[in-house]
């Protein structure tokens, strides 16, 4: 219960502005990572079709982490995907997906979710 705290305030810490840095970076961080793999998810469960290039970047990062963040970045995969699902706060989930995860999938991919 402690790391999903932990986890979720680093994600609500880092939203401001540092996806789209890290997009533009050689390698993200972890918790860019984890951000990737939750935008995926989301994707995903929006029926986002061409995520392509967000799939790579995940398979490229991935080789590089930790099996802890590596196994976090699932668990956020299937997070996105789940929260995708609910009816309830799929505004702010869909917000979520046309904000931050953007700079992940780029504004043709996100743009075909509306």
């Amino acid at each position: 219960m402690r790391s999903t705290a932990v986890l979720l305030v680093a994600l609500s810490l880092a939203v401001a502005g540092q996806a789209s840095a890290a997009a533009t970076s050689d390698h993200l961080t972890d918790v860019d990572y984890l951000k990737a793999n939750r935008c995926r998810g989301l994707a995903e469960g929006f029926g986002v079709s061409s995520a392509s290039s967000l799939d790579s970047l995940i398979k490229t990062e991935g080789r590089n982490r930790l099996d802890i963040v590596y196994a976090k970045g699932q668990e956020e995969l299937a997070r996105g995907k789940r929260d995708a699902a609910k009816t309830d706060g799929k505004e702010r989930y869909e917000a979520e997906l046309n904000g931050y995860c953007t700079a992940f999938l780029g504004a043709r991919d996100a743009a075909s979710t509306r």
